[in-house]
């Protein structure tokens, strides 16, 4: 574990998708902690009421700015934009946005797989290579990216989402290893199952089942000890590890 990222004047923070639910309690975590944050979101209507609450519940600057993921040409000018609204470069960027089309519909429609690599992959590389630039000049910050366990193994039931996600996990532990050495934090989310709009309707076995509460805490928590990965809920780890390390023989016959 390395010092503790949230240890500074600067307490600032960018969340991007920050419509989702998770992204809302995450904002609700920083806020307690008295950041200003901007919240950003292609859907802006929800995310202006989002920040226009968490500004009244916790007495911080809490600012909403349109942002979409896939219009990459956008991405230079919205951290121009944040810096304005912030006054100072941000301390900290937050990514949580993300697409995981139906596993059959992927496989049938290119255009669904296409977005969902579009969007968990390429949409963060292009946004986070901005911020990471800024904080690597500046020597300090920290960047968190909620990628998934199902990046850790490619298998049957979503191996297309799980495949963006192995991207942006690798591309994670690539920024961690280039940024180390200039003071900012990078940290990596593996969420399992989690109680979101993106899962809703789905099947979920309730005790491996994450709320947005208790993810947003084990993020910040993890953050703020300055860890590099963190699952949740954290017996993903193990549950994964096993996973993982299952003969290729073997498990390419399981229904998983």
């Amino acid at each position: 574990m390395g010092r503790n990222p949230l240890d500074s004047a600067n307490k600032t923070a960018v969340i991007l998708g920050a419509a989702s639910t998770v992204a809302r309690s995450i904002a609700m975590e920083f806020a307690r902690g008295g950041y200003a944050l901007v919240l950003a979101d292609c859907d802006h209507e929800e995310t202006a009421r989002i920040a226009a609450d968490v500004a009244l519940r916790f007495d911080v600057a809490c600012h909403a700015v349109p942002f979409d993921a896939t219009a990459y040409c956008t991405h230079r000018p919205f951290l121009e934009e944040c810096r304005r609204i912030l006054g100072v470069e941000p301390q900290g960027v937050v990514l949580c946005f993300g697409y995981m089309p139906e596993q059959r519909e992927a496989q049938e429609d290119f255009a669904k797989a296409q977005r969902a690599i579009d969007t968990n992959l390429t949409g963060a590389i292009s946004v986070l290579e901005l911020f990471a630039s800024a904080f690597e000049a500046r020597r300090g910050g920290f960047i968190v990216g909620l990628s998934s366990v199902a990046g850790d193994r490619g298998r049957k039931a979503n191996y297309i989402y799980g495949a963006a996600k192995a991207g942006l996990t690798c591309f994670l532990s690539g920024l961690r290893n280039r940024l180390h050495t200039a003071g900012v934090h990078v940290l990596t989310v593996k969420p399992g199952f989690m109680d979101t709009k993106m899962t809703y309707g789905m099947p979920l076995p309730g005790p491996l089942v994450a709320s947005p509460g208790q993810a947003a805490r084990a993020i910040v928590r993890a953050l703020r000890k300055g860890k590099d990965e963190v699952y949740v809920r954290f017996f993903w780890r193990y549950i994964m590890l096993i996973i993982r390390n299952i003969p290729e023989w073997q498990f390419k016959k399981m229904n998983i």
